[in-house]
């Protein structure tokens, strides 16, 4: 649908306009008028997918999984378009994912992940089903958030977007809504992880917070602003420079890509940390990770890495249904179960395909 939307953008703006501005050609308005309907529609077509992804999660979770979306708030928009207006400033809304396991015992204690979704104006949805599966297998307790700059709930949630910013604080609102209404949370043994953006995330979320977490993995993760601004297209360079975005591109205000990329971060680090990369990640440069992984050593911080190279899937190799895939996040679960101490350990790949690929039904 997306590209259908794109292509008539292109059509009809080329036969329209012709390379004229709106005083040589008058029917420049009607294309503007037209490009604010069809990306309205976008956004309708984003928030269908998401509702018909949602009735999904009890079909391929099972019943081992208790599912449920909450509505929750984080700190109010980074930039308030009219101060005065009624409710400004209010905290802002979004929906979380909260995957509980269906054998819980609410007189025990039990560790919480939080895990940010990867995408810039993604969302979290049943892609990660089997990573679900498996964390509560092991009975971990997970929210997800959609923080604000989703796809999936309208345009003007889209256009909260704060990157490297209040998305950071919207999934730290995650791990405080979880302890404050959930009693069999336990308290010291909250970890966070995630991939991609959600590895950026997740990274600046340990730097900002590094009492509130025991333990940290980021995978694949957006490391460094600056170094992305430079390899990637000037399409992707002008999304960040949209006036909802960042407004600016990083030669204009290089300090504030700078402020919101974890390598330039890195001397915040307290918490125990995994870092996987993979060399021909198409999507974040090994690069980005290397430069991440080398600040971390000049800072002196204790921390684990491990470069695969050439592992097949590319950005998302480890999180794919191949047996290597498999074999990497069973070291993920391994390295936070030294410091989460989950009630469940998989022992090994071949326990962690029998319950996340062949469950039993919950007794």
């Amino acid at each position: 649908m997306k590209k259908i939307i794109g292509l008539a953008l292109t059509v009809l703006t080329g036969t329209l306009l012709c390379g004229q501005t709106n005083a040589q050609n008058p029917e420049a308005a009607q294309v503007t008028a037209l490009q604010r309907q069809l990306s309205a529609m976008q956004h309708q077509f984003d928030a269908l997918d998401k509702a018909i992804d949602d009735l999904t999660w009890t079909q391929r979770l099972g019943d081992a999984v208790l599912v449920d979306k909450v509505i929750i708030t984080g700190p109010p928009p980074a930039v308030i378009k009219n101060p005065t207006g009624q409710g400004a400033k209010n905290p802002v809304r979004f929906s979380a994912y909260v995957f509980i396991p269906s054998r819980v015992d609410p007189s025990k204690k039990y560790p919480l992940l939080v895990l940010p979704h990867g995408g810039v104006h993604s969302n979290f949805n049943t892609a990660y089903a089997h990573i679900i599966k498996e964390l509560t297998a092991q009975e971990y307790v997970v929210i997800a958030p959609d923080y604000r700059g989703s796809t999936g709930y309208g345009q003007g949630f889209y256009q909260l977007i704060d990157y490297g910013g209040l998305e950071v604080e919207d999934t730290k609102s995650c791990r405080d809504y979880m302890l404050e209404n959930y009693d069999f949370i336990d308290k010291k043994r909250v970890g966070i992880l995630g991939w991609s953006h959600g590895g950026m995330i997740t990274l600046l979320n340990l730097f900002n917070h590094p009492a509130d977490y025991a333990v940290g993995y980021a995978g694949v993760p957006v490391s460094d602003l600056i170094a992305r601004m430079g390899y990637k297209s000037q399409s992707y360079r002008d999304a960040y420079s949209a006036d909802f975005h960042l407004g600016k591109s990083a030669d204009q205000n290089v300090e504030e890509y700078r402020k919101r990329s974890p390598v330039w971060n890195v001397q915040k680090l307290q918490t125990p940390l995994l870092v996987h990369t993979n060399t021909n990640d198409e999507d974040v440069n090994v690069l980005e990770v290397e430069h991440l992984i080398h600040a971390l050593k000049a800072e002196g911080k204790k921390f684990d890495y491990e470069i695969y190279k050439e592992a097949p899937g590319g950005h998302t190799f480890n999180r794919i249904d191949s047996y290597g895939a498999k074999e990497s996040r069973m070291k993920i679960y391994s390295f936070l179960a030294q410091y989460l101490k989950p009630n469940r350990q998989f022992k090994n790949v071949k326990e962690l395909i029998e319950v996340s690929y062949f469950p039993k039904p919950a007794k």
